[in-house]
């Protein structure tokens, strides 16, 4: 359970910075902040968020070593 615990706190910093990542990025291809598609900008980064913690089920770096210990 302590390593499900430390696999999740690391897959969910990684998604918050994925997440966070893709947001500026959809946001500054606007040229204004008023033509901001927020709606936009609010998809993708949900969906980068989730697609992130998917992919961290592969494993994560952060992780791996405490595997090989146990």
């Amino acid at each position: 359970m302590k390593s499900f615990k430390k696999w999740f706190r690391a897959a969910a910093v990684r998604a918050a910075k994925t997440t966070a990542q893709t947001a500026a990025a959809t946001i500054g291809v606007a040229a204004l902040i008023s033509e901001v598609n927020w709606v936009a900008v609010a998809s993708a980064s949900l969906l980068a968020g989730v697609l992130s913690l998917i992919t961290s089920v592969a494993g994560l770096p952060e992780v791996e070593d405490d595997y090989d210990t146990e």
